[in-house]
């Protein structure tokens, strides 16, 4: 599949593994995908979400993807259908970071005392998370639905809005949706990709 990806689409999954790297996570995951897309410029992804106003609030994408991650990487959805079972995950998340630093329930090594040096957990090959792949394969899907024989950044920004999880609900938040973004790319909005 990856000899159908351009030169963008391939330098998202690039980033998205220098992301995964840079935050020590055991796996790439479809939130670094997103952070990789927002490092981009000068491509139909980078204008897509430059027409809907994201490309300047990376910061706070980023911050949204953090709080996610401080949750164990629950969703807000997800927290609040937690919270309407009686169960408060920001109540579960302050006791795990008392007991054990803060990020502790992101996997941050240095929360628990380690030193997240050599191999194994935190060196080494970055797998991409059962989510990351899924993006990967939905990416396909929306190029051969749009006629694209490529698979584009675009492609990837549009995978990304569909799949349920943090990534769309932070873009969701942020008012990038599958159909403003299909909007911008190819017709019916104020702006067209070329």
């Amino acid at each position: 599949m990856f000899e159908r990806f351009t030169k963008d689409a391939r330098a998202v999954v690039k980033g998205a593994v220098e992301h995964c790297e840079r935050s020590r996570s055991r796996v790439v995951e479809a939130e670094h995908l997103l952070l990789a897309l927002l490092d981009r410029e000068g491509s139909r992804g980078s204008f897509a979400l430059t027409s809907l106003g994201l490309a300047g609030r990376r910061e706070s994408v980023a911050g949204a993807l953090a709080e996610a991650r401080r949750r164990a990487g629950l969703s807000q959805a997800d927290a609040e259908a937690l919270a309407g079972l009686g169960i408060d995950v920001s109540a579960i998340v302050s006791r795990v970071e008392e007991a054990h630093g803060v990020g502790a329930m992101a996997g941050d090594p240095a929360a628990s005392g380690g030193s997240g040096k050599g191999k194994g957990w935190w060196g080494g090959h970055r797998p991409f998370s059962r989510d990351a792949k899924k993006v990967l394969e939905n990416s396909l899907r929306m190029a051969l639905a749009h006629g694209d024989r490529h698979i584009g950044d675009e492609h990837l920004l549009l995978a990304l809005t569909t799949r349920p999880g943090v990534a769309s609900e932070v873009l969701a938040d942020h008012g990038v949706t599958h159909e403003s973004v299909t909007r911008v790319l190819y017709g019916g909005g104020e702006a067209k990709a070329g």
